[in-house]
């Protein structure tokens, strides 16, 4: 980690992208007080969470990608027990936990045993646990990654609710459909941010957008067009070859010919706005080219 620096407004749904390896993990273990910085300062809530971390850890609610509840013990007992640990009032931790199962739709599972739950039903369980104490910053560290679509609709219907309520979202994810539903990205290389601002504020960084060719031979199109001065990024998304140009609609034609004479058949291309996904390998491969100069 080098020269990390993050500002997330109360209320806010903050995403942070990045690969296997980027420091994600690490930046939440940080936040939440778990590992100590070599240097820097981190406040969480108004509270100095290197100085105080005993009220910080009060102030959030941190779902890391381990399943951290008791597999012997049942859903309901498991919210007992994190309601004991946050001394959490009796009447208080009762209502709050069935008002967290029924939005999770858990509630004719209260007396399953944990580690008889699906993969879904865990993590709803996990969030619910979260939630129990009413955190004011949550953290979530790829929170839906091996989640059922159904499990995962029910984890976001519960997570835009809380906004609403002041409470501010930190999530991981290595979804960009998931990254799309954030105000604001932070993207991740290497240990660094690399690049943050809303969906739309990225996806100006890729220029007039993207050119997607449909070819017979897409791996050797790509590997062709990647050899190109005029061409910044050649990235194929299953059998879509997305190609980053400074001027798309000029280069099309060209880029065509190009491929053709190569004897590459392209059955169509068009400009299409690009994705997320789009910005981010383009922007790594910029850090990455960069670290190396």
């Amino acid at each position: 980690m080098s020269d990390l620096n993050l500002q997330v407004p109360a209320g806010e749904v903050f995403g942070l992208v990045g690969p296997d390896g980027a420091g994600k993990t690490t930046t939440f273990r940080l936040l939440c007080g778990l590992i100590r910085p070599d240097t820097g300062s981190i406040h969480i809530a108004g509270v100095d969470v290197i100085a105080d971390p005993e009220s910080a850890k009060r102030r959030i609610g941190y779902l890391s990608q381990a399943f951290a509840q008791y597999t012997d013990l049942t859903v309901w007992e498991n919210l007992e027990f994190v309601a004991g640990t946050y001394l959490v009032p009796d009447g208080e931790w009762q209502e709050r936990a069935n008002e967290l199962l029924e939005a999770s739709r858990m509630t004719a599972f209260k007396s399953r045993l944990a580690g008889n739950l699906s993969g879904g039903m865990k993590q709803k369980l996990a969030l619910s646990c979260t939630l129990l104490h009413r955190p004011e910053v949550l953290f979530l560290d790829e929170p839906t990654t091996g989640v059922d679509p159904v499990s995962r609709r029910d984890f976001w219907s519960i997570l835009y609710d809380l906004p609403a309520q002041g409470v501010t979202i930190v999530l991981s994810t290595p979804y960009m459909d998931e990254a799309e539903r954030c105000r604001r990205v932070a993207f991740m290389s290497q240990g660094r941010i690399i690049a943050s601002g809303s969906p739309d504020e990225l996806r100006v960084k890729t220029g007039d957008g993207i050119l997607v060719f449909d070819t017979d031979n897409p791996r050797t199109a790509r590997d062709l067009l990647a050899e190109r001065a005029d061409v910044l990024e050649s990235v194929l998304f299953g059998d879509a070859l997305h190609v980053l140009t400074e001027k798309p609609a000029e280069a099309e034609s060209a880029l065509r010919a190009f491929l053709a004479s190569a004897g590459v058949d392209v059955r169509s291309v068009f400009v299409s706005e690009p994705g997320l996904e789009d910005v981010f390998v383009h922007l790594a491969s910029d850090a990455i080219d960069g670290g190396r100069n």
